[in-house]
């Protein structure tokens, strides 16, 4: 598995498996797929803003993604992030989505402007918050009934991981 930078190439490969997730899961709350044009959007506003995309590439082919973004745009907020990691299906349980993690991980270590990463997950999600507490995460929040997809109300857990940085 190499995990990488990904490209403007890699779009298409990204926005299958962003769509297979709001089709499929709880993990993106919205309804709509999205379009190419979005999903080339994405990218080049994360790359504007200095934030990473990483790929997990197993065999030529794209198995997961990685992010993270601004938590909220309010200045004071500039520290900290909000990651998202997603698989392929047909790359699950292949230690994909650990490798993107601790990849996104030492990025922000590396980039010394990241002093907390959050993690907004679905409550059942039960995988994702295992994920991230072997990283270190921490649940230091619980919203119930926040959110709904599938006729059913959806509770979300925060996690988050905090690095030391220097603000002075």
């Amino acid at each position: 598995m190499l995990v990488r930078a990904a490209l403007e190439a890699d779009l298409p490969a990204i926005l299958a498996i962003h769509n297979a997730n709001i089709a499929t899961s709880t993990a993106i709350w919205d309804y709509e797929q999205v379009g190419i044009e979005e999903r080339t959007a994405w990218f080049h506003d994360r790359a504007a803003a200095r934030k990473p995309i990483l790929v997990a590439e197993i065999d030529g082919a794209v198995a997961g993604y990685a992010s993270y973004g601004q938590w909220r745009p309010k200045i004071g907020y500039r520290y900290s992030v909000e990651n998202s990691v997603y698989v392929d299906e047909r790359f699950h349980r292949r230690g994909v989505a650990s490798a993107l993690l601790r990849a996104l991980i030492e990025r922000a270590r590396a980039d010394g402007d990241v002093h907390a990463i959050i993690a907004a997950i679905e409550t059942s999600n039960t995988a994702s918050i295992a994920l991230h507490e072997r990283f270190g995460f921490t649940v230091v929040g619980q919203l119930p009934e926040v959110g709904q997809k599938f006729g059913r109300w959806l509770d979300l857990t925060l996690m988050q991981l905090t690095i030391p940085v220097d603000i002075r």
